[in-house]
């Protein structure tokens, strides 16, 4: 078998299990009344394809001292996090439909005093990608060849916290970390570009000194190449800046920033469970 088709069967397995973590998404979301689906959306391709391809992780001992990290900057898109958790085998699935209770340990950003296996507490924006070199500096110091992934949001973008770690990575030459940008260009108050642009994102990563790939983060293949570009780094962490689409999958969401935050009810779940199940609606 050729490289080209191992390479396009794992994309689509991986397709496969992102439009299942879609569906769980939607699930959880309507079952607590609130939540952020346009974010857990746009990002959970990126996720999945971590956690099922790139990752070194063991299920059954999530505390293994040489596992990767993933710390996910932009809290609030935690859903997408605990649905690739509960398809991996670390949490059972049905703590899914507890997400936002009282006392559950799915809160709606990421909460490592309520759940361990998370790396960091989230969702004050700009302070994950801070935790994160912080993380990749220890590994570095311990002489562990375990790597760190981060996701990082549009919004959070904004905070001068984000541009500190900018700032200091390259410095100390952290190419054991490794940058994913959900540039789906919304925020709760508007589009990105409204509300403080950004651009050109890129450019301005790339003059931080940070090796810099730009990719359609909704493109398993594209995903792939990208972070194996970013194992050829010797000294730079890598920026992935990715273009995605806010609540994607679900037509009605998609680049609709009044779902940033907004749970879909009974009936909007099931129009949205049938488009991922392809069946016309």
């Amino acid at each position: 078998m050729s490289d080209t088709q191992v390479s396009t069967q794992e994309s689509k397995r991986l397709e496969q299990i992102a439009t299942e973590c879609r569906a769980d998404i939607l699930e959880m979301l309507e079952k607590s009344k609130s939540g952020h689906p346009g974010g857990s959306l746009s990002v959970i391709d990126i996720i999945v394809t971590l956690f099922f391809h790139e990752m070194k992780m063991d299920p059954k001992n999530p505390y293994w001292e040489d596992r990767d990290r993933f710390i996910l900057s932009k809290g609030h898109g935690v859903p997408a996090l605990y649905a690739v958790l509960a398809k991996k085998g670390v949490i059972p699935r049905e703590d899914l439909w507890t997400l936002r209770k009282t006392n559950s340990r799915l809160q709606g950003h990421p909460d490592r005093v309520m759940m361990p296996v998370v790396e960091a507490s989230t969702g004050s924006l700009g302070q994950g990608l801070s935790i994160a070199q912080g993380i990749a500096m220890g590994l570095k110091l311990q002489k562990n060849s375990a790597r760190v992934f981060c996701v990082i949001g549009d919004g959070e973008s904004q905070e001068g916290q984000i541009w500190e770690t900018a700032m200091s990575a390259p410095k100390f030459k952290l190419n054991n970390l490794v940058v994913f940008l959900d540039n789906n260009n919304g925020q709760i108050d508007g589009h990105v570009e409204e509300v403080m642009d950004l651009r050109p994102i890129a450019d301005k990563w790339r003059s931080f000194r940070w090796a810099v790939q730009e990719i359609n983060g909704h493109s398993i293949p594209e995903i792939l190449d990208a972070l194996e570009g970013a194992k050829n780094e010797t000294e730079r962490p890598t920026m992935i800046v990715a273009r995605t689409v806010k609540g994607k999958g679900v037509s009605f969401m998609e680049n609709n920033i009044g779902w940033h935050g907004v749970a879909p009810n009974k009936e909007q779940l099931e129009k949205a469970l049938q488009e991922l199940k392809g069946v016309q609606v």
